[in-house]
């Protein structure tokens, strides 16, 4: 049974982090994903982001609207940017290309620890309606809604 990681501040839940989470259960199967969500102190951003408890609440409300059973997936706390793919065993790592980096630096990692490494399931990033990738910056900014979709200016 598949063991797949996910890791991600899920900051307005916008439809590019609703593409790697569908991807992450599309590839567990009869398996089990482990969404690691950014805890509040490893946040460093220039706009405001809500509290892990409110990310969190979101999150899973997300996943039980998509009917996943409970068994099938667990999220945890991340207060690093690895959480446990340094030491548990995972088949996959779903990434963006803005988390690809990370998922080079945990194979690095594993391999020097004598570790199997994860195999990465890079997944494109969604567009919105301008062509540009759809992003909670952008959102927060109040160019796109998560969707996509440009606001236009009253």
């Amino acid at each position: 049974m598949p063991k797949v990681a996910l890791g991600g501040t899920f900051q307005y839940l916008h439809d590019g982090h609703a593409r790697l989470i569908e991807k992450a259960f599309e590839i567990a199967r009869s398996g089990k994903v482990h969404i690691g969500l950014t805890s509040d102190e490893m946040l460093q951003k220039c706009h405001n982001v809500e509290s892990y408890e409110k990310r969190s609440v979101r999150l899973l409300e997300y996943i039980n609207k998509m009917e996943i059973p409970k068994e099938k997936y667990e999220v945890t706390r991340l207060n690093d940017p690895y959480g446990p793919t340094l030491e548990e065993d995972f088949d996959y790592i779903v990434v963006s290309p803005e988390t690809y980096p990370v998922a080079l630096k945990i194979n690095c990692i594993r391999e020097k620890k004598g570790k199997k490494p994860l195999e990465i399931l890079y997944v494109e990033y969604v567009m919105a309606e301008d062509g540009t990738p759809i992003s909670s910056t952008r959102i927060a900014k109040g160019e796109i809604d998560r969707h996509g979709r440009l606001k236009t200016e009253a």
